[in-house]
């Protein structure tokens, strides 16, 4: 199916919609209805994104995928049988700036009873998805994994090792209510030389709107955005499914053009 593939060449590319949309001179919602199907793509825009995608016009519309793959990855363990794994692959600079918005978040709402490691795995999610629907840019740009608790940064337990071994935070156990909670105490002061304004402005909302819901409660909540509800258990939650949020969770106008 041709809008298949179409939807196939963006996230081989790594590409959002909202650019490919700007790219053929379309909004963001129209060529939505592209990859699903709604609407067919002119000869015009036909070419451009065949050009995008470096595949010549007449393999592009006869779903060929011509194009020269530059990335090839070796696999270390082949005669080792293992389990497929999710790929984690998060720019440096992200990690860093997963640090400040750790930092941040701790410093904002880090003392509250709740906030043990399972309500900042949630919030996590909210802030970078939030961001993303917003302004179809990466804030932290994590990797989310479905699982029954909720919504889970994969490189968290990487930044925490980090940030422990660098003394920038302090792991301590404790209890809320009846259930253990782990929880984390900032060492330094965030960096917010990283964070622009407008982050640091998307981050406040997150934390106004959800720091006070207990584990229990935002595990709930975030079961039913959108992005989480069209996942398989264990599956990678794809960034583009926050365009399809309802008006419960969606924190942006689709009134004006995109």
């Amino acid at each position: 199916m041709f809008s298949k593939f179409i939807q196939k060449l963006r996230k081989k590319n790594n590409l959002t919609q909202g650019f490919l949309a700007s790219e053929i001179g379309v909004s963001r919602p129209t060529y939505a209805q592209i990859e699903q199907g709604e609407r067919d793509l002119t000869i015009t825009e036909a070419k451009k994104l065949a050009a995008i995608f470096s595949i010549p016009i007449k393999d592009f519309l006869e779903n060929k995928d011509s194009s020269i793959i530059t990335k090839i990855e070796k696999d270390e363990n082949k005669s080792k049988p293992h389990k497929q794994e999710i790929r984690i692959n998060i720019p440096q600079k992200n990690l860093k700036k997963f640090k400040e918005v750790f930092l941040y978040v701790l410093a904002k709402v880090g003392n509250k009873s709740n906030i043990g490691e399972s309500v900042l795995n949630k919030l996590f999610y909210f802030i970078d998805f939030d961001y993303y629907e917003k302004y179809e840019e990466q804030l932290i740009g994590a990797t989310y994994i479905k699982n029954h608790y909720g919504p889970t940064p994969c490189e968290l337990k990487k930044i925490v090792d980090e940030m422990k071994k660098n003394k920038e935070i302090e792991e301590i156990k404790s209890k809320y209510f009846k259930f253990d909670q782990k929880k984390y105490l900032p060492l330094r002061k965030p960096n917010l030389d990283i964070l622009s304004a407008r982050e640091i402005g998307l981050i406040d909302d997150v934390l106004n709107r959800l720091s006070d819901k207990s584990a229990s409660e935002i595990r709930d909540y975030s079961h039913e955005d959108i992005p989480f509800k069209v996942h398989k258990d264990g599956e990678k939650i794809d960034y583009e499914t926050v365009f399809y949020r309802d008006e419960k969770y969606s924190v942006r106008s689709y009134d004006d053009k995109l």
